[in-house]
């Protein structure tokens, strides 16, 4: 039984004086003279717990501000734009000179129903997050696929600066190849400048690490060494590593998603360009301070540049078997050279010991050395050198020998 049932029966019902109530009770007369007028006015609704809410709420998101971040995220979202809480605060506190916290905008998205719940979603607050310190110390490198409207795969090259976010290049092409990462690449430097490192995953037109052993450097790895810049890769089934990259092309999708699709690659290139500007300059980073664009970032610091390395020569060690044809291939810096070692060799099984353009071909069961020579990159095949066929005849008449006297 409530005490408030227990005050107006025993006043009421029993006849107690209200004082003698409220003292036997431990209660305010007040409290108790209030309870009965209550009862006698509102019968036994006054048994009810009244509400403690209060009658006013100065501090209530205006009803303007509530439809303002609904409207915005509606719109950010038909724009393929992001539309969480962040953004949100971003463009009320820019565009409309309204300052709100995120747990407020968060809270009415929620009862209008425009926030899926996701329970199982580890925290953002969780992860450990790893930025470079400086502009241009770490470029982030991934192709991925999109469709054109006619339903033919392409891809999207994408470079991005760890420190920033800000996207340096992004091109689309039928298909991503070492040439192609290579030229980017260099377009890239000769605007933004010359990064300390690059970080990509271990794709074959980005490091050749992992080609079983034939493949040299490519040239997207013989360019990086000549300009002194520090080439890293991330760890097989580690895809985090990469993972503002990975990101990025999720952002990309999205935006491209809201847009009609793209019937060429020229068209879709236009949208492309159209994208970066807008992420560039216009979109506000959560990540950042302030949630500044990733120009801002970008433009703040001093750009890092490659460091002091040497020259740096490629040396490694391979096993292979002479062709029938007499000669074994190389790749230095994406081409592929054919090395004659001579018939009498083929099928045998070799080590060949590279440092850079010096080239040692062994025997690998007894070490007998059967080719040494520094590779002529002007020429695809590189010859032994001695005369195909035996030695040759000598020119001009020639005296019969006698046998005898």
């Amino acid at each position: 039984m409530s005490k408030a049932r227990l005050v107006i029966t025993a006043v009421v019902f029993e006849g107690r004086s209200q004082a003698q109530v409220a003292r036997d009770y431990g209660v305010s007369k007040g409290w108790v003279s209030k309870l009965v007028a209550r009862y006698r006015t509102e019968g036994d609704l006054a048994f009810a717990p009244r509400s403690r809410r209060p009658h006013t709420s100065p501090n209530a998101t205006p009803t303007s501000t509530v439809e303002l971040i609904i409207e915005l995220r509606r719109t950010l979202t038909a724009r393929g734009r992001d539309a969480g809480s962040d953004t949100i605060a971003w463009h009320l506190e820019h565009d409309h000179h309204i300052t709100i916290s995120t747990s407020t905008i968060h809270r009415h998205l929620r009862a209008a129903g425009l926030v899926v719940p996701e329970p199982k979603k580890k925290p953002k607050s969780s992860y450990i997050r790893f930025a470079a310190e400086q502009p241009n110390e770490t470029w982030q490198a991934d192709f991925t696929h999109w469709q054109l409207a006619n339903g033919v795969t392409v891809e999207i090259l994408c470079w991005l600066d760890d420190h920033s976010r800000y996207a340096l290049s992004v091109t689309a092409h039928l298909r991503v190849t070492v040439g192609i990462v290579l030229a980017t690449f260099q377009a890239a430097t000769a605007t933004h400048g010359t990064p300390f490192s690059t970080l990509t995953d271990n794709g074959m037109v980005f490091t050749t690490r992992f080609s079983g052993g034939k493949g040299g450097r490519n040239a997207f790895e013989a360019e990086l060494v000549r300009r002194r810049v520090v080439q890293k890769n991330s760890r097989p089934n580690h895809p985090t590593t990469c993972g503002k990259i990975e990101r990025f092309n999720n952002t990309l999708k999205r935006a491209l998603r809201a847009r009609p699709p793209a019937v060429t690659i020229s068209d879709l290139q236009a949208q492309l360009d159209a994208f970066v500007d807008d992420y560039n300059h216009h979109r506000p980073h959560r990540s950042h301070p302030r949630r500044a664009t990733p120009a801002t970032i970008y433009t703040a610091r001093p750009k890092a540049s490659p460091g002091e390395r040497g020259d740096d020569p490629h040396s490694r060690v391979r096993h292979d078997i002479i062709s029938s044809s007499g000669t074994i291939t190389l790749r230095h810096n994406s081409r592929l050279f054919h090395i004659g070692i001579g018939r009498p060799h083929a099928r045998t099984h070799v080590l060949v010991l590279v440092h850079d353009l010096d080239i040692r071909v062994i025997n690998a069961a007894t070490g007998e050395i059967l080719r040494a020579l520094t590779l002529d990159t002007t020429r695809n095949y590189q010859p032994t050198g001695k005369p195909i066929g035996g030695p040759s005849r000598p020119y001009g008449p020639q005296k019969n020998k006698r046998s005898g006297p």
